[in-house]
């Protein structure tokens, strides 16, 4: 999930910037649309930076969550080896990060078997608070490139 509209006060850095109030509304909605139409989430690695953290926030989501600085500004590679960390008792993870990388993991992870319309969508664009939802066949540290299957992508509005 990339977090949602973000604010751009003066003299806050970019690391620092909180939700916009749309953003708050629309992490709302993404989260109530997990709820609905996800698996239970029972991990969540979160960059470290204000907005993600709010958003985590305002999904509501209940679940252990690492937040990790490394989500921040990180290379795809950098997101993948993070989510290669995570234990097998977790079985349905929620990753909520940054653009550009949340769209390059997404098409990056995602196989041959994957929906050609919602990779096309994410080609595209991955808005603010953008959930692509992704099935992964085997362990998270096994996980690596055109290793799951992209089967949705939902934008709360």
């Amino acid at each position: 999930m990339r977090h949602a509209k973000s604010d751009y006060p003066p003299g806050v850095a970019d690391h620092d910037r909180p939700l916009a109030p749309r953003g708050i509304r629309e992490a709302g909605l993404a989260g109530d649309w997990l709820r609905a139409n996800a698996p239970a989430i029972d991990g969540v690695l979160c960059s470290t930076a204000t907005r993600t953290r709010e958003t985590l926030a305002n999904t509501r989501i209940e679940a252990p969550v690492r937040y990790t600085e490394r989500l921040y500004d990180c290379a795809a590679g950098t997101m993948i080896a993070e989510i290669n960390t995570v234990g097998d008792d977790v079985k349905t993870l929620l990753v909520v990060g940054h653009e550009p990388t949340m769209s390059a993991v997404a098409l990056g992870l995602a196989g041959d078997s994957s929906d050609d319309d919602e990779l096309q969508r994410i080609s595209t664009k991955f808005p603010t608070s953008a959930i692509a939802v992704l099935t992964v066949p085997g362990a998270w540290k096994t996980l690596e490139l055109g290793g799951a299957v992209l089967v949705g992508f939902e934008v709360p509005r």
